[in-house]
């Protein structure tokens, strides 16, 4: 498929769907529906305690964390390119989201979560998602470790019990509102907060197959009811859970809303892209399976849509509930519907007993979060091991993610990757020359000079053969004007070889255009030899290849001289 070419009805059927076609191996069966169900049960008990902490941490209510769980992991589930891939919110949303919120309302995050599912829809229908693969990895883990320490900061209010009532949205604002108020910290909620922290790590530890965040936020809960604890809960903050689904609503927002959320719409349709390929790229690496990246985008796109018309919050693909799912036996995307149906039960059934729950082992839950999004191991290894190029821009993201906000973060990281990728692809690229003299490289970069001579037989002051290496664009064309200039005596002919050029844009034609026509003016005469299949496609439709004339177009260097020698004698030009 062409990178930009609407793909096939053929490669837009949910994997949920090839369940019951005739050609699916193995067919489906009543064991295998026993095994997805378990699963499933299992992954929205995980998935309770992180959707309402997400949510929470992102300035919204626990009960939209909730929804977007089942409406968004439905879709996701239902209609996604993946069998086992669990969507809902997750924590590379939540900056994102608090700030949507704190700047726009409830109304901007609507029209940014609409715009975002409009945009990941249009990304799987044209096949532009797959370029999302593209994006530096030291972009990638440096916006990742910044969100994390976003996350943890915004999490020591609730995990210290700190009053504070008019705190600031930015990092080092926040940082000296906890330390003006150290004197408010409360030591029952420190004591709960650490407790369930100390408890998940030993589960994950020394349980690693059991739900630790399950098993904190429960034992938290319940010690906190049995001994009365005077901590914050769900229950005195937000007045607990509705003990009802959300009815459907037409999203409505104003355009001068959409023009303002535009760039947070942007952030999110790419952090989504982004974690749920991630999160069906690891899926496949645990069961030998291959997603289907267009339809899980268009799925991805569909549950944004109808998560903001129930009154959720953006939603992606969550790698660690899909590894999840995985381990707990699931077979197909029926453990992701039964997911969202548990999570549905516990609203009609079980939402009383949310409001028991310590918003300080929620924040617990989100620490121990934002330490796995860090990954400060392969972030050192990264510091450590990288070029400094690479290094350089890792900090700088995460710098910036943290210091200013991550859409700036994110165009800033790739600009320098950008950037750092051209200055290499300009350090091997060159014009050389390649008659008795080897002549001194012409690149910004250094080339080895001690090439093995190919053309031992030329010893002629008239033809000069000069080789481009690398590919012919925007960063290294001046180089011809600086070829030309180091030209002396005035050759017959000038010979360009162009065996190692994978590559010419326009505005490389346009310094071979200028170079040919200064060569005329000096009255040198210039032949091409050994053009390589996308460049010459580019200069022939340029219409360069015609001002050079057929005749002096050549498909070897032996052929080049010949010509050359052949029209030096005869004298012509």
């Amino acid at each position: 498929m062409k990178p930009f070419a609407f793909a096939k009805p053929s490669d837009f059927v949910p994997r949920a769907f090839e369940l019951f076609s005739k050609q699916a191996e193995p067919r489906y069966s009543l064991p295998s529906f026993g095994k997805d169900c378990l699963a499933g049960v299992i992954v929205g008990v995980v998935a309770l305690p992180l959707a309402m902490a997400f949510s929470i941490s992102a300035g919204c209510t626990p009960a939209q964390g909730l929804y977007t769980a089942i409406v968004a992991g439905f879709c996701i589930s239902l209609l996604g390119g993946s069998r086992y891939q669990i969507g809902g919110p997750t924590g590379a949303f939540v900056v994102i989201i608090f700030g949507i919120v704190e700047k726009h309302g409830l109304e901007g995050l609507v029209a940014a979560t609409v715009l975002a599912g409009l945009m990941l829809v249009a990304m799987g229908l044209t096949g532009i998602g797959r370029f999302i693969k593209y994006i530096p990895y030291p972009v990638t883990t440096g916006f990742t470790a910044g969100i994390g320490v976003l996350i943890f900061s915004q999490q020591v209010k609730d995990f210290f019990g700190f009053h504070i009532t008019d705190g600031s949205p930015e990092f080092l604002e926040e940082w000296a509102g906890y330390l003006s108020h150290l004197t408010t910290l409360d030591p029952a909620t420190l004591a709960v907060g650490a407790g369930t922290l100390a408890l998940i790590v030993a589960v994950r530890r020394f349980f690693p197959r059991v739900p630790g965040a399950v098993v904190g936020v429960l034992a938290a809960t319940l010690l906190c009811k049995a001994l009365a604890l005077p901590v914050e809960t769900i229950g005195t903050r937000f007045g607990g859970i509705p003990q009802k689904l959300p009815l459907l609503t037409a999203p409505a927002f104003g355009w001068q809303t959409a023009r303002a959320v535009l760039p947070d719409a942007f952030a999110v349709a790419l952090l989504a892209a982004i974690e749920s390929l991630l999160s069906a790229v690891v899926a496949d690496g645990m069961t030998g399976d291959r997603h289907n990246a267009n339809m899980e985008l268009v799925a991805q796109g569909i549950g944004n849509i109808a998560s903001a018309a129930f009154g959720g919050i953006p939603a992606t693909g969550a790698i660690a509930r899909t590894a999840t799912n995985i381990k707990s036996g699931a077979l197909s995307p029926v453990a992701g519907i039964v997911h969202a149906l548990t999570l549905v039960l516990f609203i009609l059934f079980l939402a009383p007993a949310a409001s028991a729950i310590p918003l300080s082992s929620l924040a617990a839950v989100l620490i121990v979060v934002s330490w796995d999004m860090s990954n400060l191991p392969r972030f050192a290894r990264i510091l450590r091991r990288a070029p400094k190029s690479d290094a350089g821009v890792l900090l700088a993201t995460c710098v910036l993610t943290v210091a200013v906000d991550l859409t700036f973060a994110v165009e800033i990281g790739m600009a320098l990757a950008v950037a750092l990728f051209l200055r290499r692809m300009i350090a091997c690229a060159g014009i050389k020359a390649e008659n008795d003299d080897l002549i001194a490289e012409l690149a910004f970069g250094e080339i080895e000079a001690g090439t093995a001579r190919e053309i031992v037989a030329l010893h002629r002051s008239d033809i000069e053969v000069y080789e481009i290496t690398g590919p012919f664009f925007f960063g290294v064309a001046d180089m011809l004007q600086q070829t030309l200039r180091s030209v002396a005596p005035r050759p017959h002919t000038l010979i360009l070889r162009m065996r190692d050029v994978p590559a010419v844009d326009s505005t490389g034609i346009a310094a071979l255009e200028s170079f040919l026509a200064q060569c005329r003016k000096r009255k040198i005469r210039v032949v091409l030899c050994e053009i390589r299949e996308q460049p010459r496609k580019a200069l022939e439709k340029a219409g360069f290849l015609a001002a050079v004339g057929a005749d002096s177009l050549v498909a070897e260097l032996g052929d080049a001289l010949e010509l050359a020698e052949r029209r030096t004698a005869e004298g012509g030009t």
